[in-house]
C-alpha cells in the first residue's frame, strides 16, 4: 500500500472521530479503532469517505487480554505492515476522587490509559516506517490539582513520561513522539457534562472559550506531519490557555 496509514484509537466519537476525519483529510487511509461504539465507528467512516477519503473501523477491547494483538493484526493487514501514524487517543475516563475509589477502578483506569498505550507502541513498533509519528493524547489534569481526577491524572502523567523515553528512544529511526494535552473541550457526545461548569472553565482560560474536538485534530495533524519533525518528547497544551494563572480586569 503506497498511502499512508494511521491508527487513531477511541476514533468513534469525540476528539478521536475528529483526529480521524482530519487525518484522512490530509490523505491518510485511516484505521479508525472502537471499542463498544460500533454504529458510531461506522458513521466516522462514513464521514471520512463522504469528504473523500478511505478509512475502515476495527474492533477491539482494549485493556483486556488480547485487544493490543488484534488491534495491531488488523492494522498489520489493512496496512500492509507499513503504519506512518499512531495516535493514542482512546481511554477510560476519571473515576472520582480517592474516598470513593476502588481496586478494580484503579486497575481498569490503569489498564487502558497506560497498559494498553505501552503495548500498542510495543506490538506496532515493528509496522512504524522510517520518520513515522507517535501522538498519545493526555491532559491538562497532568498541571493541575483536581482531587475528583487523581487517578486519571495520575494516568496520563504515566503518558507523558512514556511519551519523552519513546522519543528518545526512537529518535534514531527519526520516529517522532510527543503528547497532546486538551482542557475543557466539549463534543457532541460530552456536552452535558458542561451544564453548569461552562462559564466556570470559560473563565479560567485564557482564549475565553470551551475548547472543540477540532481544536485538538488540528495540533495532532500538524505533529502528524512533516512540518513537525524537529518537535519530539514534548507535551503541547491543547486548552486555549487553561489555568494559567489569574486573569487581571
Amino acid at each position: 500500500m503506497s498511502t499512508r496509514v494511521a491508527l487513531v484509537t477511541g476514533a468513534s466519537r469525540g476528539i478521536g472521530r475528529a483526529v480521524a476525519e482530519r487525518l484522512a483529510a490530509d490523505g491518510l487511509h485511516v484505521v479508525a479503532h472502537y471499542n463498544g461504539h460500533e454504529a458510531e465507528a461506522k458513521e466516522t467512516v462514513a464521514r471520512i469517505e463522504r469528504a473523500g477519503g478511505t478509512a475502515v473501523a476495527v474492533q477491539a477491547e482494549l485493556g483486556r487480554e488480547g485487544g493490543v494483538e488484534k488491534l495491531v493484526d488488523a492494522v498489520r493487514t489493512e496496512s500492509g505492515g507499513r503504519l506512518a501514524v499512531l495516535v493514542n487517543n482512546a481511554a477510560a475516563v476519571p473515576a472520582g476522587p480517592m474516598v470513593t475509589d476502588t481496586p478494580e477502578r484503579f486497575d481498569r483506569l490503569f489498564a487502558v490509559n497506560v497498559k494498553a498505550p505501552y503495548f500498542l507502541v510495543q506490538q506496532a513498533l515493528p509496522l512504524l516506517v522510517e520518520g513515522g509519528r507517535i501522538i498519545n493524547v493526555s491532559s491538562v489534569a497532568t498541571r493541575m490539582a483536581n482531587p475528583t481526577q487523581t487517578s486519571f491524572a495520575m494516568t496520563k502523567g504515566a503518558l507523558e513520561v512514556m511519551t519523552r523515553t519513546l522519543a528518545q528512544e526512537l529518535g534514531g529511526r527519526g520516529i517522532t513522539v510527543n503528547a497532546v494535552a486538551p482542557g475543557g473541550t466539549r463534543t457532541a457526545d460530552n456536552a452535558e457534562a458542561f451544564i453548569g461548569l461552562e462559564d466556570f472553565i470559560t473563565n479560567l482560560t485564557a482564549l475565553g472559550r470551551l475548547g472543540q474536538a477540532e481544536d485538538v485534530a488540528d495540533v495532532i495533524a500538524w505533529l502528524a506531519s512533516d512540518r513537525s519533525r524537529w518537535v519530539t518528547g514534548q507535551t503541547i497544551d491543547a486548552s486555549g490557555g487553561l489555568h494559567l494563572g489569574p486573569k487581571i480586569a
